[in-house]
C-alpha cells in the first residue's frame, strides 16, 4: 500500500506548536520519551516546536496575560489522570478552540476505557474476549470461573502494560488484584487468548501494515515494549486475505469507539485463527521501542515525516471558539 503525499510543505503553516509530554500519570516516563523524539523531529523539519509538560503548563501558556503562545498541540501525553488520553485535555482544547493531533473527546475517553471500549465493539459485533469489570472487593474468584480460566487480570483504564497479571490458576488471583489495585478506577477480568499478538496503526483514514510481535520471553510486557532488545516485530505481521482482514478490523474497531487522526489497534489472534480486539492507543508511544514507526518505515515513512504527517491531522479537526 502507499499513502497519499503530505498536504503541508512549509512549516510555517503549523504556527507554532505546543508538544505536550510528560503530565502527571503512571505512564510519564514513557510519554517524555516519545515527546524528547517528536520535538526533535518537527524541529529538525523547521517547525516552531516546543516542549511544554503537563496540562496546566499547556493551561498557563494559552490563557496567560501575553495571550495565545501555541496555534496546535502535538499530544504526545500518554495515560489518564494528568495523562492526555482520557478526554480531559481535548475537551479543554476544544473550549479553547485549539486544534491538536488524536482523537476527540469522545473516542479519547471510549478507548481510554477498556469496559466501555468492549461494550461498543460487543454491541457492533466485533470480536472481543469475554471479560467481567471488577470492583474493589468483588469476588475475583468467582468471575474468573465465570470466563474459564486463564484470564487476565488489569486496570480498566491504564495503558502500557501497567498493572496486568496473567493467572491460570486460583492461587495467582489474589496477587493480581493487588498489582490492579494500585491503580484508580475499575478492573477488568478478561479471558486470555493464547495465540499471536498483533498491532496495526491508524493514519488519518489508513491503516498501516500490521506488526506481529514475538517477545523472547512468554509475553508482550512493560519489559519487552520498552526496555528488552530481542523482542522481534515482524512487519507486515501477515500478507494476503489475513492482512487485509487485519486492516479492516483495525480500522472497523477504531471507528466505532469515534476515534480519529491517528491511533494504533492491538489484538490477538488464536491459534483457531480468530482475531480479538484488545484495545485502541489514541496517542501512541514514539520511542526507539515503539510500533507505529515501524510500521510507517515498512512503507518508506521516515519517523520525521511520520511526525509530519500526524501533526496534518490536527489541520482536519474543527475548531469551535477559535478567534
Amino acid at each position: 500500500m502507499t499513502l497519499s503525499p503530505a498536504r503541508i510543505r512549509d512549516p510555517r503553516d503549523f504556527g507554532r506548536v505546543a508538544v505536550l509530554m510528560g503530565g502527571t500519570s503512571s505512564e510519564r516516563e514513557v510519554s517524555l520519551d516519545s515527546g524528547r523524539n517528536v520535538l526533535e523531529a518537527l524541529v529538525g523539519r523547521g517547525v516552531d516546536a516546543v516542549a511544554v509538560d503537563g496540562i496546566p503548563a499547556l493551561v498557563a501558556a494559552l490563557t496567560g496575560s501575553v495571550g495565545r503562545r501555541f496555534e496546535r498541540v502535538f499530544n504526545i501525553l500518554h495515560g489518564n489522570r494528568g495523562g492526555g488520553e482520557d478526554g480531559v485535555l481535548q475537551g479543554l482544547l476544544e473550549a479553547l478552540g485549539v486544534p491538536y493531533t488524536g482523537s476527540g473527546v469522545l473516542g479519547s475517553a471510549l478507548s481510554m476505557d477498556k469496559i466501555r471500549s468492549k461494550q461498543v465493539w460487543q454491541s457492533l459485533g466485533l470480536p472481543t474476549p469475554g471479560y467481567v469489570s471488577l470492583e474493589r472487593g468483588d469476588d475475583v474468584v468467582a468471575a474468573a470461573h465465570e470466563l474459564g480460566l486463564p484470564v487476565i487480570v488489569k486496570p480498566a483504564c491504564e495503558g502500557s502494560s501497567v498493572g496486568i497479571s496473567r493467572c491460570f490458576r486460583d492461587a495467582d488471583l489474589a496477587a493480581a488484584v493487588e498489582l490492579a489495585a494500585r491503580y484508580e478506577g475499575p478492573m477488568l477480568v478478561e479471558k486470555l487468548i493464547e495465540g499471536d499478538e498483533y498491532t496495526v496503526a491508524v493514519l488519518g483514514t489508513d491503516a498501516l501494515p500490521s506488526i506481529r510481535i514475538v517477545p523472547a520471553g512468554e509475553y508482550y510486557d512493560y519489559h519487552a515494549k520498552y526496555v528488552a532488545e530481542d523482542t522481534q516485530y515482524l512487519c507486515p505481521g501477515a500478507t494476503g486475505l489475513v492482512e487485509q482482514e487485519f486492516g479492516s478490523l483495525a480500522l472497523a474497531a477504531f471507528l466505532a469507539v469515534d476515534c480519529s487522526g491517528w491511533g494504533r489497534v492491538d489484538f490477538m489472534r488464536d491459534r483457531a485463527g480468530r482475531s480479538w480486539l484488545l484495545e485502541v492507543n489514541t496517542a501512541p508511544g514514539m520511542t526507539s521501542h515503539s510500533l507505529v514507526p515501524k510500521a510507517a518505515r515498512n512503507l518508506g515513512i521516515e519517523f520525521d515525516e511520520l511526525v509530519w504527517r500526524v501533526l496534518e491531522t490536527s489541520l482536519a479537526r474543527p475548531t469551535p471558539g477559535a478567534a
